[in-house]
């Protein structure tokens, strides 16, 4: 056994503990008082024709509130894409 693998045992071990109580200490998944389920649902529920003047509420979410996410989530989506097709385009014409 290599005098470095103890150390990297431990770290693995003490990463392994941390994740573990980490886990544990989440709130149950659906629960009413989860910090999913705060204001800011009711604030969209609420407030979304006066703040965006669409009528439809998914239609406020996706496009006024959650704008840069959707933004920034296309762009990646775009970019794995594009290094696909720039993959497969470079290992087609080679070899067998």
């Amino acid at each position: 056994m290599r005098l470095w693998t103890l150390p990297i045992l431990l770290i693995a071990a003490l990463a392994i503990c941390i994740i573990l109580t980490a886990v544990a200490e989440l709130p149950p998944y659906g629960m009413p008082g989860n910090p999913a389920h705060n204001q800011v649902t009711h604030r969209y529920i609420e407030n979304a024709w006066e703040e965006t003047g669409v009528l439809n509420m998914i239609t406020a979410i996706v496009l006024d509130y959650r704008a840069y996410d959707t933004m920034f989530e296309t762009i990646v989506l775009f970019t794995a894409v594009l290094a696909v097709v720039i993959t497969l385009k470079t290992t087609e014409g080679k070899g067998d």
